[in-house]
């Protein structure tokens, strides 16, 4: 029985040494991997923004890097009226705290990198604390993800939901 203690110990140590090498590569890697944040973009065309975010209206998801640090993420994105939105939830929860760090770097450094089909878009992110066109994202977030959207702008004016809009430098 003691051997058998002795080698699950093993086991798990390895798993989680082996867990944490693969984390600590992905910071080195180009771009995220799916949920998995990864290190800044080294491929890509860099491209001047465009005049309409809508050719991205139905994509589900695009990826982007923060500068300050220089990691990457793929996240969901709504487009209303040509402008293009990221939210990030679970704002004011525990596990939201642990999970959701990018937009606290944006405080100290609100630029971003965005990777569309291989082209790279500098632009920043300025928070939307509230005001009319908080529904019509959340709305659209709705549609495209299937869950029922607030009809005031209560889940952003709260803290729960942060909602950045996409803007040139």
């Amino acid at each position: 029985m003691r051997a058998f203690f002795r080698l699950l110990a093993t086991f798990l140590i390895v798993l989680a040494l082996s867990i944490g090498a693969f984390f600590f590569g992905m910071r080195f890697h180009d771009g995220p991997l799916e949920i998995i944040s990864g290190g800044p973009f080294k491929t890509g065309e860099l491209s001047t923004t465009p005049m309409s975010w809508d050719f991205i209206k139905d994509r589900q998801e695009i990826e982007f890097q923060t500068l300050n640090p220089t990691t990457s993420r793929t996240v969901w994105l709504g487009v209303v009226e040509g402008r293009l939105f990221l939210v990030s939830g679970y704002m004011n929860t525990g596990y939201g705290g642990l999970w959701k760090q990018w937009p606290h770097y944006l405080a100290d450094d609100d630029r971003i990198i965005l990777r569309i089909d291989g082209k790279l878009y500098e632009q920043r992110l300025e928070r939307i604390m509230g005001g009319e066109i908080v529904a019509p994202v959340l709305s659209e977030f709705g549609r495209k993800y299937g869950f029922s959207a607030a009809s005031d702008d209560s889940q952003v004016t709260s803290g729960d939901t942060w909602m950045f809009e996409v803007l040139p430098r």
